[in-house]
């Protein structure tokens, strides 16, 4: 019988999916490294979020794995090519937070804008404030959206909604798709001067990787405002915390980081930045239907059905 590990903690409704389904399963989720490398080989199946490094050490020592499961969209924690090599499936599941995602991005967005988490600090100090914290509206403004993906576009649905105007870029959509979010698709370089703000949801890849850079921020529009609800290292902190000092950044709302958990607090303590520890999918209908998702799209592989959700498919045929 083949055996599953839950590592982190996902919605319990994914060990009940494997119990009716009579899969056994190990449902571990405050497991450290240590521990997980010495157990991993008992495992044909490793189901993560986003904390568990399933890199080349881990993968080496799991070598019954067959399958590494996200309970999510990136897979930056995981070793694709790593797992490809050793014939293991690598699994994701697109979709299941995009709505959690995007309401977190506006959230993040409203309350920059405003102000909201400094005056409700400032308010609970038992100051009143008003002067100190004027905003600004988000109504005839230009948002530049960056990745068009199903979280980009429920995004676009959000601003539309509130009377931007929106501009964005996507290496794959149509301008027919991008026109009727009422987006008009421009280039990078197009986007950075005319945006007042810059909300990202692209992956992280080597060609994303610091994204937004001193070369990149000085084309932007002075007083522009980030918001990053992607991932971490699509922003080069040090860069960023440079522009916000010295105020061509206005304001920055960002729930990923390049190293997590967060260590350097220096950049989220700047008077001008609201920060979220990566809740972007912390919602339980979020983590309900990704579990469910990810558990169904595991079942079917064990059944031998078509594989759902593999983002390395294209890599096994090269190595196997």
């Amino acid at each position: 019988m083949k055996k599953i590990l839950i590592a982190e903690k996902v919605h319990k409704n994914i060990v009940n999916l494997f119990g009716s389904n009579d899969i056994a399963v190990d449902y571990l989720p405050e497991i450290n490294r240590n521990e997980l490398l010495n157990i991993i080989s008992n495992y044909n199946v490793l189901i993560v979020r986003s904390a568990v490094k399933a890199d080349a050490e881990l993968i080496e020592h799991g070598n019954k794995l067959e399958l590494i499961g996200r309970a999510g969209t990136g897979v930056d924690n995981i070793n694709v090519d790593a797992a490809s090599r050793k014939g293991i499936i690598v699994m994701n599941t697109p979709g299941g937070n995009t709505i959690s995602a995007a309401e977190h991005t506006f959230s993040l967005l409203l309350s920059m804008c405003r102000h909201i988490p400094q005056a409700n600090s400032s308010l609970r100090s038992g100051k009143w404030e008003r002067k100190s914290f004027s905003g600004t509206e988000l109504f005839g403004k230009t948002i530049g959206i960056i990745g068009l993906g199903k979280i980009g576009r429920e995004v676009a649905i959000r601003a539309n909604s509130f009377g931007m105007n929106l501009v964005g870029f996507d290496p794959v959509i149509s301008e027919e798709s991008a026109a009727e979010l009422k987006i008009k698709l421009l280039s990078l370089e197009e986007i950075y001067p005319i945006a007042d703000f810059i909300s990202l949801h692209v992956p992280l890849t080597d060609e994303t990787k610091n994204l937004l850079s001193k070369k990149t921020l000085d084309k932007c529009r002075k007083g522009v405002r980030i918001v990053n609800c992607a991932r971490g290292g699509l922003i080069n902190e040090a860069d960023l915390l440079d522009a916000l000092n010295d105020g061509h950044v206005a304001g920055v709302a960002i729930d990923v980081f390049e190293n997590e958990p967060l260590i350097d607090f220096t950049l989220i303590n700047h008077r001008n930045v609201i920060a979220t520890p990566h809740l972007g999918a912390s919602t339980d209908e979020a983590q309900e239907k990704i579990a469910l998702q990810l558990g169904t799209q595991i079942v079917k592989w064990l059944e031998g059905k078509e594989i759902e959700g593999s983002v390395n498919a294209h890599l096994l045929n090269i190595y196997l």
